[in-house]
């Protein structure tokens, strides 16, 4: 096991860390000991980054532990965790992203809840210390968008997670994830797909994994998130070229083709749309007060969404 290591960073470039964001990221990933990671943090935003470490470094100490992902890697490699997810991701059929790429617009991460038709606050109070809290949206409508899309129940897909495709990278989780918080791309089809719930622990921290699955729902639904806060990995997911580890079976530019696991568009899959339409419908003309219309309108527009 290795030792503890000292790290010193060289910046040579001729642009500064542009915003506190950039800076917490990549020393972040410093202080934990994820020197590769840091390294592509640092290509994301256009740094250059020179790591230089003690002489000490390749000291082995039987007391201390490697970085975790390093463990793994050294007993799985990309390839083999790419193909894990090949052979048991679930995706939405482009036909039902076509039919209906937004299933909940009123919903985002963080977004509030209201009962009563959207006419009162939802609360949750805590057992433990009495607080009342204005609940608000984790994943719920995310995870009921793809269950419908994949033509399946909850009850169906137990010990499976729901997995959004694009969003701020941010292992730390610390860091505020404004892609998933726009109702555009919270529960859109083509920003999501469906992993065994262990293996949803790969697209949180290997960025190389969340970039095949983004270079995958473009090719696959001819979709690529537009908002401002991915712009850079937008443009490495139109640019990219590594296709060593990426799956035989995904679409690539050459090369059409449906990902195994691909949930085909069915009758009851357009019978679960139908009823999603008919529900936005009925909530913008009569919804209560708190119903955000002017963002779902939005949504709506965005998308080309006709109800």
């Amino acid at each position: 096991m290795l030792a503890t290591r000292t790290t010193t960073i060289e910046a040579i470039t001729p642009k500064r860390f542009q915003s506190c964001r950039q800076r917490t990221q990549i020393l972040w990933f410093l202080e934990v000991g994820e020197r590769c990671r840091a390294l592509v943090a640092a290509r994301k935003f256009r740094i250059g980054l020179v790591l230089l470490q003690n002489e000490n470094q390749e000291n082995r100490d039987p007391d201390l532990l490697p970085d975790g992902l390093e463990a793994l890697r050294r007993e799985l490699g990309l390839k083999d965790v790419m193909g894990l997810i090949e052979r048991t991701a679930q995706w939405v059929d482009p036909q039902t992203f076509q039919y209906l790429p937004v299933w909940y617009p009123e919903h985002a991460r963080r977004s509030l809840f209201y009962k009563a038709n959207w006419s009162e606050p939802q609360m949750n109070r805590n057992r433990q210390t009495g607080a009342t809290i204005h609940k608000f949206e984790g994943n719920i409508h995310a995870n009921k968008a793809l269950t419908l899309a994949l033509g399946l129940r909850a009850v169906e897909r137990p010990n499976w997670s729901c997995c959004h495709i694009w969003g701020v990278d941010d292992a730390a989780y610390q860091i505020s994830n404004a892609v998933v918080q726009d109702r555009r791309f919270f529960s859109c089809v083509a920003n999501m797909v469906l992993l065994p719930t262990p293996l949803k622990a790969f697209t949180d921290v290997m960025t190389e994994v969340k970039m095949m699955l983004r270079v995958c729902a473009l090719q696959l639904y001819g979709w690529s998130c537009d908002h401002e806060e991915v712009a850079d990995n937008a443009r490495q997911v139109a640019e990219w070229s590594d296709w060593d580890a990426y799956p035989e079976s995904w679409p690539k530019p050459d090369r059409s083709s449906l990902p195994l696991g691909t949930a085909k568009f069915s009758a009851r899959i357009k019978d679960a749309a139908d009823r999603r339409k008919t529900a936005i419908r009925k909530d913008l003309a009569s919804a209560g007060p708190h119903y955000p219309r002017d963002d779902v309108r939005k949504v709506l527009d965005y998308w080309n969404i006709s109800l």
